[in-house]
């Protein structure tokens, strides 16, 4: 009866401890532990010379450690789908460091600058005419006057403090009061600020560095006078017991 054959390849994920990446592989299980080493250095950016290869099996469950730089893949019970976990014990390391890029060097250029360039994207536009630098026909620009006129007569019936029921296209009604009411530095036209009563907003009350009224992160959302609905809108009962929290 002939044996059961082992298969010379093992596909496994690849963790290491500096960074939150996964990367799965297919590796060659007649390679010594020292090559697969070096591989892993590219991989995960930790040093061969200081790193330390986990084996854990399918749910996570630490094996062994694959210690012998002269022993073959194959000598360890690895199979597929199992994880390589890759910790640096270089002590200059530290976890998450390879996607922290508070440190890297940013080029930035001022708005002043970009719009001296004469090969960007906004020159482009400007020299034919497309999206914001379109020029308008005077009927467009009546349909704009009159769509202000409406948003204006709209805002004049909002009135801050007010409970609201938000209703856009595409998106589930949210609750919330108003919080302002007016024109922003933005986008054009009329706006309506609102707390939402759940994090279903986008902002905290403010946009690009100007701030219109304050609430938590994602609390704060933006909307059109026409899609905001006054009246006693209580906040909705989410189905928990007093007891919980």
């Amino acid at each position: 009866m002939a044996g059961i054959e082992t298969p010379s390849t093992v596909f496994v994920q690849i963790t290491s401890s500096v960074t939150s990446f996964t990367s799965e592989k297919r590796l060659q299980r007649n390679e010594t532990i020292s090559l697969l080493k070096g591989k892993l250095e590219l991989i995960t950016g930790c040093s061969a010379m200081t790193m330390e290869v986990q084996l854990l099996d399918k749910e996570g469950k630490f094996l062994c450690i694959l210690n012998n730089e002269d022993a073959l893949l194959g000598a360890y019970p690895v199979d597929d789908n199992m994880r390589l976990h890759v910790v640096d014990k270089d002590p200059t390391k530290k976890a998450g460091e390879f996607e922290d890029l508070s440190a890297v060097e940013k080029y930035e250029m001022s708005t002043e600058d970009y719009s001296k360039r004469s090969d960007s994207v906004r020159a482009f536009k400007q020299k034919n005419k497309l999206g914001q630098f379109k020029e308008k026909t005077p009927e467009e620009i009546e349909e704009e006057k009159e769509r202000e006129r409406q948003e204006e007569t709209a805002s004049k019936a909002i009135t801050v403090g007010s409970r609201c029921e938000v209703r856009v296209s595409n998106a589930p009604a949210r609750r919330g009061v108003v919080m302002f009411v007016g024109k922003t530095s933005f986008k054009p036209g009329w706006w309506v600020g609102v707390k939402y009563d759940e994090p279903f907003g986008k902002n905290d009350g403010s946009v690009a560095g100007k701030r219109y009224f304050t609430c938590p992160p994602k609390y704060g959302g933006f909307i059109k006078p026409k899609d905001v609905t006054l009246g006693d809108f209580p906040e909705e009962d989410l189905g928990f017991e007093d007891d919980e929290m």
